[in-house]
């Protein structure tokens, strides 16, 4: 009896060894971070990006100082970051504040991390430039060709609120470079502040996207102060989102009409934004 006990437990113990071992694979193809079957490789020598993040660490109702650690999620910025790169354009990585950009530890968790977050945590550059991100306020927008605002609940408690980057980002739209923003997930609300020429929300009646009002509550996250979907709408944006039977596992990219926004729904559309954001600059050489 003991030994057919003993036995049943080892193999209890091996499939569920098997299963932790095959969770990543599992939850890839339930939808995370899929690959864009319609990847290229891009050649674009000269061409720059900014990559803006949240500088809020912490997941908590507003006014309150403890919490969860939060930030950015990884993959938000890491994709687009190695995607630029390898392209041969230049990349800097800044934040609201400056200074070490705060990482959510859990999207670096093996399960659901992508393969640019494996290569973010063997890149010893990427990761000084992460840890010493530049200050938008210090930054002309006007010298990049893509500014690339990346999500995460960190971004909620800021990048909706800082008048900074909506006035940048209102400035590298009228600039010669014409601009093209990109945006996943929560990085959308650091759109929202900007502002055209006759002083109207630049958003406004353009189509766009970010992460949506049924992903948070499926997650029940709604202690953020600021959700995109809600902000959009409210700045006259003409917004739209796949649905799945959790919206974690869905994705959508969406091009405004004019092509100056790419945005992305979630943490799975970086991928594909990042290859729309390329396409036009690539049409641009042409």
């Amino acid at each position: 009896m003991l030994k057919k006990m003993l036995v049943g437990a080892g193999t209890m113990l091996a499939l569920l060894l098997l299963l932790v071992l095959a969770l990543p694979t599992i939850v890839h193809s339930l939808g995370i971070h899929p690959v864009f079957e319609d990847a290229r490789d891009y050649n674009l020598p000269g061409k720059r990006a900014l990559l803006i993040t949240t500088s809020h660490g912490v997941l908590n109702t507003p006014g309150k100082t403890g919490g969860d650690p939060t930030g950015v999620m990884a993959s938000e910025f890491t994709i687009a970051y190695y995607q630029f790169q390898d392209a041969g354009m230049e990349v800097d990585i800044s934040s609201i504040k400056g200074g070490e950009i705060p990482i959510d530890p859990q999207t670096l968790n093996r399960v659901i991390r992508s393969p640019e977050d494996e290569r973010f945590l063997q890149d010893s550059v990427a990761q000084a430039k992460a840890n010493n991100s530049l200050k938008i306020d210090d930054l002309d927008f006007t010298r990049y060709d893509v500014v690339w605002i990346a999500g995460g609940w960190g971004a909620a408690y800021d990048l909706g609120y800082s008048d900074v980057l909506g006035q940048k980002v209102s400035e590298a739209y009228y600039g010669e470079k014409e601009t093209v923003f990109g945006s996943v997930c929560h990085g959308a609300l650091g759109l929202i502040r900007a502002r055209d020429r006759d002083g109207k929300l630049l958003i406004a009646g353009r189509k766009v996207t970010g992460v949506s009002d049924k992903q948070i509550r499926e997650l029940g996250i709604e202690v953020t102060p600021l959700h995109p979907e809600t902000e959009l709408r409210k700045a006259g944006g003409i917004y739209s989102s796949q649905e799945r039977f959790l919206d974690f596992f869905a994705t959508s990219t969406v091009v405004d009409d004019d092509k100056r926004f790419v945005s992305g729904q979630n943490q799975n559309s970086s991928h594909e934004t990042a290859q729309n954001i390329m396409a036009i600059l690539d049409q641009r050489v042409k």
